[in-house]
């Protein structure tokens, strides 16, 4: 049934999107290194890996330098350009061919690079490996502010990641796969439009009391993770 509403709903949107694209294409071509489209790889369903396309936002070699695959909140490789498509979440558009193509799904866990797929914990890559990745999902709404949950921590990329963010992804999705069907569904993706209008909301926790707490360095006003780490 998700299959069936992922093919309607990319499609409606791609239609819709298009006159918009067409701009931001332009404007990409403009400006920055004329660079349109990115494709990165990801780990799909099954541990398959897929090109996942992206407006491009950053220097084109960028995994090659600074933190790599993680974009950090007042990254310099961003492009002047890519700063508000990146805010806007308008970057992740083209990630509908994918839909489309079959290698994600609207909702679902958000596909990882395989480099950062090798700090979730192993049961956690387990549960997020039964599931199509998708567009948005659990994992992306609670870490809408990624970037700047990295460099609050005070930790090496590594270590935040492997330590904090991905355990507590890999419960997020543990919880969707246990809740999935066409009602989640369709919540996540209006929770999602959501915070996009209201970054600093946690309607989540209150739709959803079930949710796994953050762990207390992912709270605010607590003494930095570093603190309690070696690494």
């Amino acid at each position: 049934m998700t299959r069936i509403l992922d093919i309607i709903l990319s499609s409606a949107a791609l239609v819709l999107f298009l006159p918009f694209g067409l701009v931001i294409a332009l404007v990409l071509r403009l400006t920055g290194e004329g660079e349109v489209f990115y494709v990165q790889e990801r780990v799909g369903k099954g541990g398959r890996h897929f090109g996942l396309i992206k407006f491009a936002t950053m220097l084109k070699n960028s995994p090659s330098i600074g933190t790599g695959d993680v974009t950090v909140k007042g990254d310099p490789r961003v492009l002047p350009v890519g700063r508000f498509l990146r805010k806007t979440k308008l970057n992740e558009v083209p990630q509908l061919i994918n839909i489309l193509a079959g290698d994600m799904s609207v909702v679902g866990p958000r596909p990882q690079t395989p480099k950062n797929f090798d700090f979730f914990p192993p049961e956690g890559k387990q549960v997020i490996l039964s599931m199509r990745p998708g567009l948005t999902g659990i994992g992306s709404i609670v870490f809408r502010d990624e970037e700047s949950i990295v460099g609050r921590l005070g930790l090496s990329v590594e270590s935040c990641y492997r330590q904090v963010i991905g355990p507590y992804k890999a419960e997020l999705e543990a919880w969707y796969k246990e809740r999935q069907n066409v009602v989640t569904y369709f919540l996540l993706i209006a929770v999602t439009a959501w915070v996009i209008i209201r970054p600093g909301s946690e309607i989540y926790r209150w739709m959803w009391p079930s949710l796994s707490p953050p762990p207390d360095a992912l709270r605010p006003n607590t003494i930095p993770v570093a603190a309690f780490y070696h690494y």
